[in-house]
């Protein structure tokens, strides 16, 4: 095996697609969002169509976080399986959390067509597939709480699954009419120069030294000495987060992926479907919009980023093992190769909203396999707070739960 690169694969592919500069001055707004990535893209382009004078600020460039790294399988299941959620949450709670998920896709593509984003954006079906034989059981549980929710799904056998995707060694699975994928950095870039454009101020490399609260506002103060004084401060910083807020509400995972070299014949069959399977921790795996196979999963708990890096020719590895075991006459070279580090929640949901240490200021916190969704949740739930509304789904992702 030849690992060409480290870096995520949208970074080298994308290259650098807008320049913003570093805070110069001192600046008064209404509004301060922390974190340009994905995240933070969506929330600013909230706040400008809901008409505020927003900032936004990160330590890094753009998008050179966590949306760098993400594979974007945007799917509305959420880690934890409905039937399962349903029994922490309650049913009612459980069905609302996947229909918005499953509304967030939609919202997706509709905001990707409205900035003309070059994002690759495509809706696909999804294929959760059982890994093992023990598993078909619960998957089918899954399968009937979704059906009784009246979402678009089906039942596909081994045979059928081999038939139709060229797979082998699978057990069944739950073939999903609503999923899709990105290019997430691309759009993240994309999104930003057109709130930019709609007024959006936009820093990066700007690293903060401290930030002072207090009920009427926040302060800001970077480590070039600038202040930001903000009526609200929106932290949109993912895992990071856990540096500033002090109880452990989150545990910090590592995950691997990998893409191959472009092979338009080969990954013809997988173009239209992201895949997933029931193992634990999860393989996740999709064609990206040129042509190339992507896979994902061997997630570990993280240690150090040097440990997590450490890891990544093994992992690759791990992950060709399972491309062998069901895809045999595959022939993949590993172009790209890297690691990345997100947030796990005992409940696979995100946290949304106030923190009580920390007055005048929001977090979006999308944690879990899908937190792309989650954050195209959370730009609504914001927006209903800073207009002193509380969204249905508030409950759910409140610190503390």
């Amino acid at each position: 095996m030849k690992l060409r690169s480290n870096e995520p694969f949208w970074l080298i592919k994308n290259g650098i697609k807008h320049s913003y500069p570093s805070v110069k001055a001192d600046i008064e707004t209404d509004i301060i969002i922390i974190g340009a990535g994905i995240t933070g893209s969506l929330m600013a382009y909230q706040c400008i169509q809901d008409g505020y004078n927003t900032v936004i600020i990160d330590h890094r460039e753009v998008g050179h976080g966590s949306t760098s790294a993400t594979t974007a399988l945007l799917q509305y299941e959420i880690d934890v399986p409905l039937y399962e959620l349903s029994k922490m949450i309650g049913k009612k709670a459980a069905e609302q959390n996947y229909l918005a998920c499953y509304e967030a896709i939609d919202i997706l593509e509709d905001l990707s067509k409205k900035i003309k984003s070059r994002c690759g954006f495509k809706k696909k079906e999804s294929l959760f597939y059982a890994a093992y034989k023990k598993d078909v059981d619960w998957l089918k549980s899954e399968f009937k709480a979704r059906q009784n929710l009246n979402l678009p799904v089906t039942w596909i056998s081994s045979d059928s699954i081999n038939k139709r995707f060229g797979m082998e060694n699978t057990f069944g699975g739950i073939l999903s009419q609503q999923a899709g994928s990105m290019d997430a950095f691309r759009f993240t870039h994309d999104l930003l120069h057109y709130s930019c454009q709609k007024g959006l101020d936009i820093y990066d490399k700007t690293a903060i030294d401290h930030v002072k609260y207090n009920k009427s506002g926040v302060m800001v103060h970077t480590e070039t000495g600038h202040r930001l004084q903000a009526k609200k401060l929106i932290y949109c910083t993912g895992f990071e987060s856990t540096n500033i807020i002090k109880e452990k509400f989150v545990d910090l995972v590592s995950t691997y992926a990998f893409v191959g070299e472009q092979d338009k014949k080969g990954t013809k069959k997988l173009k239209d479907t992201v895949f997933w399977n029931s193992a634990d921790p999860y393989i996740y795996m999709r064609a990206t919009d040129d042509g190339r196979f992507l896979i994902g999963g061997g997630d570990v708990d993280f240690i150090t980023s040097k440990k997590r890096d450490g890891l990544i020719n093994s992992k690759v590895q791990h992950l060709h093992r399972h491309i062998n075991r069901i895809f045999p006459s595959f022939n993949i070279i590993t172009d790209f190769a890297w690691a990345g580090t997100f947030g796990k929640t005992k409940d696979g949901l995100p946290y949304i909203g106030e923190h009580p240490d920390f007055k005048s200021t929001y977090f979006v916190l999308g944690f879990g396999g899908n937190g792309i969704t989650f954050s195209v949740i959370g730009m609504k739930i914001i927006s209903d707070l800073l207009k002193g509304t509380m969204h249905d789904l508030s409950q759910y992702y409140r610190f503390g739960r």
